[in-house]
């Protein structure tokens, strides 16, 4: 396990860990390393958007999750609670994560940018740029199994291309060394409920191949 996790530090460009100077172990827990980072980057003012935020959205789950949800950035509702996907689009994503058996609490939900847009338009890429490393963060810290990208702009930023949504989709992609599965973001599915077919299946091959892993895990 530790030597897996030193691996994947150095896929994301780190050249140290977050460690514990008391007696006891060599890393911290997930928990308290993800509270550290927290702790480190919520008043980031890298990027114009610390100027027109609410609340820094660092995002929230388990520490420990096997699968990473990741959208594009905060909207209304999540600049103004503070919380990743808590309108509707939130909602439908919670109903979502039920149908393949899994609930809020097991995974984690981001976003690649921590703040959000003035008026929703689309990331920039100075913001992504600058914004992104905090992301490569709670990735070295969680190292989840797999991570489902929510919608185009995220799909096409993790996996630096200009390739559509519908050519992405229905397949698996590497990302710094982690499983990608790219489906369509849950607003679009408000706006265009023919889509939906297609994010079940996406999301039925998320479950399958989160219990290929784990059974490979386990055997």
């Amino acid at each position: 396990m530790a030597r897996r996790y030193f691996r994947q530090q150095v896929r994301l460009g780190f050249d140290h860990v977050f460690a514990s100077s008391a007696p006891g172990p060599l890393l911290l827990s997930n928990q308290k390393r993800i509270q550290e980072l927290y702790r480190q980057i919520k008043d980031c003012v890298k990027c114009s958007l610390h100027k027109t935020r609410n609340h820094f959205v660092f995002g929230e789950g388990n520490p420990e999750a096997q699968i990473m949800f990741i959208g594009e950035a905060p909207g209304r509702d999540e600049d103004l609670k503070g919380r990743p996907f808590v309108g509707r689009a939130g909602q439908l994503l919670t109903r979502m994560l039920a149908a393949i058996h899994f609930s809020r609490e097991e995974v984690f939900i981001g976003n690649i940018l921590k703040c959000r847009p003035p008026q929703n338009r689309d990331p920039l890429p100075e913001e992504i740029q600058l914004c992104e490393p905090h992301l490569h963060a709670q990735l070295a810290i969680i190292r989840p199994w797999l991570i489902c990208a929510l919608g185009r702009i995220a799909a096409q930023t993790l996996l630096k291309t200009s390739t559509p949504l519908s050519r992405l989709r229905g397949q698996l992609h590497d990302y710094q060394g982690v499983k990608l599965i790219a489906t369509y973001h849950p607003a679009a599915l408000l706006r265009n409920p023919q889509l939906k077919r297609g994010a079940w299946e996406d999301l039925q091959l998320l479950r399958r191949e989160h219990d290929r892993i784990l059974s490979e895990q386990t055997s």
